[in-house]
């Protein structure tokens, strides 16, 4: 069953910040894991559950487009969606808005795979069903593909 996911809230802190106190570009990477944690909790499956299990979620390569500036003391929600899931390929989409003002200040994509503790490549929808059931259910593709189906009725 889907469940709503909330965003992910991050005050701002100091050490995030340059001379200006303008958040450092890194600090938005951080963010997204930050955010990707909570929403694998929220579904059901906190990492640490999944590392039990075996599988590791390794990044595989991660984008940020950065437009406005966030300052120290600012209250940002990460939004985070799943855009692509396969069973073995998993990308994530990432919109860090302002609480204040609403406006989007970052968007970024993270794109992962899913390893044994040994490094082999693993396909969850036949090796871990319940996980692959878990992210399946987030994924806007099968989401769209679902309602397309419908529509065809």
């Amino acid at each position: 069953m889907r469940k709503k996911i909330r965003s992910y809230r991050h005050k701002v802190q100091y050490y995030e910040t340059d001379q200006m106190q303008v958040v450092h570009h890194s600090n938005y990477i951080r963010w997204f894991e930050e955010a990707r944690v909570d929403f694998m909790e929220q579904i059901g499956l906190p990492y640490k559950e999944m590392e039990e299990k075996g599988i590791v979620c390794p990044v595989i390569e991660i984008s940020a487009k950065y437009m406005r500036m966030v300052k120290f003391g600012d209250t940002v929600r990460v939004r985070i969606k799943v855009e692509v899931y396969n069973g073995i390929k998993l990308i994530l989409s990432y919109q860090v808005i302002s609480t204040e003002t609403k406006l989007v200040h970052c968007t970024g994509e993270s794109q992962h795979c899913f390893l044994s503790e040994k490094g082999k490549p693993v396909f969850l929808k036949k090796e871990h069903a319940t996980i692959h059931e878990m992210f399946a259910t987030y994924a806007t593709h099968a989401k769209k593909k679902k309602e397309e189906k419908r529509n065809e009725d």
